[in-house]
């Protein structure tokens, strides 16, 4: 009866050792694996308590189908610690993948902050190393805007420059043209006048001819002259030609003035 008592208090030991492996896990597998050992486990403590029936009765009688009867409690007993074997085995696999599982997820989490920690960082230094490059590209750019600016305004003053040379050449070259117009002009302008000048003359000495009345003075002396040598002549020898002085003749007949006509009588 002893050894009876000893083995049921040996199974409640191993029903008591279950609770703590049940609140390892939270995992739906775990939980089912956990139910699975805790099922085994009371059905082994029913079937030991079965066991020390049947051998408490062949100890109390000895007969044949008391001890038939705790052969077969033994052999159901063996088969139960088999079940409560292999459900352990099979909380302990489901343990370790949720382990895994819990590993994997926590890793996951981990790395998920991690990347949310450097994106933050990341934006918060791109905003500063941003603001040190718009402020390095503004002076530089400024620079270069300003060399731009400056060599522009260069080739502007060259321009107007150049400009101004070729309207003050311009103007010269006009005011040459239109000096030497107005003196084409003058002169032409001299040259019909003189022509009309002559032209009045011309129309004068014709009116004169025309005119009835008395001859010119010069021009009857020039005809008296005239006549006076063509006797002369007529009437005196042939002489050979004399240097020095003419014959008063001569003299009259050359007396006919050039220049200007002499005014009418």
């Amino acid at each position: 009866m002893a050894r009876v008592a000893k083995k049921k208090a040996k199974a409640k030991r191993v029903a008591k050792a279950k609770p703590a492996a049940k609140a390892t896990s939270t995992s739906p597998v775990v939980a089912k694996a956990q139910k699975a050992v805790d099922s085994a486990a009371k059905a082994l403590d029913a079937q030991l308590d079965r066991v020390g029936k049947a051998r408490a009765r062949v100890q109390k009688t000895g007969s044949a189908p008391a001890k038939e009867s705790l052969a077969a409690a033994n052999a159901k007993l063996r088969e139960q610690r088999l079940k409560v074997a292999e459900a352990k085995v099979a909380l302990a696999k489901a343990s370790a993948m949720d382990s895994v599982r819990q590993a994997e997820e926590s890793a996951k989490k981990s790395v998920s902050e991690m990347a949310e920690k450097l994106s933050a960082k990341a934006d918060k230094e791109l905003a500063k190393a941003l603001k040190a490059f718009e402020s390095r590209w503004k002076k530089a750019r400024a620079k270069a805007d300003a060399k731009k600016v400056k060599a522009a305004e260069k080739k502007a003053t060259a321009k107007v420059k150049a400009a101004a040379k070729k309207a003050a050449a311009k103007a010269k070259a006009l005011e040459k043209k239109a000096a030497a117009k107005a003196k084409a002009e003058a002169k032409k302008a001299a040259k019909a006048a003189s022509k009309k000048k002559a032209v009045k003359k011309s129309a004068a000495k014709k009116t004169a001819k025309k005119t009835p009345g008395r001859p010119k003075k010069a021009s009857a002396k020039k005809a008296a002259a005239k006549k006076a040598a063509t006797q002369k002549v007529k009437s005196a020898p042939k002489k050979s030609a004399r240097r020095g002085r003419p014959p008063k003749a001569a003299a009259k007949k050359a007396g006919a003035r050039r220049g200007r006509p002499s005014k009418k009588s």
